[in-house]
């Protein structure tokens, strides 16, 4: 005999769905990370800009993107760690971080200050910073690949480096960082024959990320959301675009959009809101992405302007994409 809701022919009830969260290596278990590098390129890029942010979006930002230069100075710094542990604000963060004191050759040979750097990085990490954090090594290092003998600079460089980076990290006991492998994905650097050299290696990459604009004004750049996932080029027609390139080579890689925007332009300002639309209507075909971070600066080198509140209307958009379910994930 049948007990209790079912016995009396009361309608069972279903499950309620289990709610997105972070899991291994910080990958969701469904959804999207959704996050901000707040007041980029701007003296106001700390936890000021950030509550800006949340504040005129209307929610909390999953991930926090900051980025770092050469060997002095350990992160992530008290502000930063600050921004982690806000109580009740949990959040991830993505520490970007480009050596700058020597070649990229050098670094993977063992140059002795670098590896002094990381051993401090090690045990600041074990002693002040025990939660996992995204890690990126030198981001869009195509930019500066030399394919030179010697160059100290060449792609195999750079994954060599890259290599050396994270296996002294680990030696030391700094086991919470989650490798990130951001390019530019820029079709001029992604179609050179030296591009596939610059991997270096699963066993060291935990996920692949890419940096990639949407431009307002007709020309390059200029699309949905498809396009700036999976730009191509008339110049190079075998290329399939990053996206697809991707999930050709390293499948079982969760995917992060490391920094994302639209260029506002004052000749097509409604370019921005319909682009953010479009992020909500097609985010679906692209289920290898598991966190976008959008980079929100007020002018970048060229005087671009990435704001999301650059337009009533492109806020509203924005506001009402990162609402959407597939963008709610708990940190924790």
């Amino acid at each position: 005999m049948l007990s209790g809701a079912l016995a009396t022919g009361a309608p069972a009830q279903a499950a309620a769905p289990r709610p997105c969260r972070t899991g291994r290596k910080l990958v969701p278990t469904c959804g999207i990370l959704w996050g901000v590098a707040p007041g980029a390129l701007t003296d106001e890029r700390g936890p000021s800009a950030l509550a800006d942010f949340e504040r005129k979006t209307g929610r909390h930002q999953a991930v926090f993107h900051a980025y770092h230069h050469g060997i002095r100075q350990v992160f992530p710094t008290e502000q930063e760690i600050a921004i982690a542990r806000q109580p009740g604000r949990k959040r991830i963060l993505l520490l970007n971080w480009k050596p700058e004191s020597v070649s990229w050759a050098r670094i993977a040979r063992g140059d002795r200050r670098t590896d002094a750097f990381l051993d401090r990085m090690a045990d600041h990490l074990r002693r002040d910073y025990r939660e996992p954090f995204f890690f990126a090594i030198h981001h869009e290092a195509e930019d500066q690949v030399r394919e030179r003998r010697g160059s100290g600079y060449t792609a195999k460089d750079y994954a060599a480096m890259f290599r050396h980076v994270v296996k002294r990290l680990r030696a030391r006991g700094a086991n919470n960082m989650v490798t990130v492998l951001v390019h530019m994905a820029y079709v001029p650097h992604t179609t050179k024959s030296w591009f596939v050299d610059m991997y270096p290696g699963d066993d060291v990459v935990d996920w692949v990320g890419f940096d990639t604009y949407s431009y307002s004004d007709p020309g390059y750049g200029h699309g949905d959301f498809a396009e700036l996932l999976n730009r191509r080029s008339a110049m190079k027609p075998r290329w399939p675009g990053f996206y697809n390139w991707v999930r050709a080579h390293h499948p079982r890689k969760p995917v992060m959009v490391a920094e994302w925007g639209v260029w506002f332009s004052k000749r097509n300002p409604g370019h921005m809101a319909e682009f953010y639309r479009e992020v909500g209507q097609q985010i679906g075909r692209f289920p290898a992405i598991k966190a976008m971070v959008h980079f929100e600066t007020p002018s970048n080198k060229k005087g671009q302007d990435s704001s999301v509140d650059s337009t009533p209307a492109a806020l509203r958009e924005y506001r009402r994409l990162g609402k959407l379910p597939v963008f709610q994930v708990a940190v924790g």
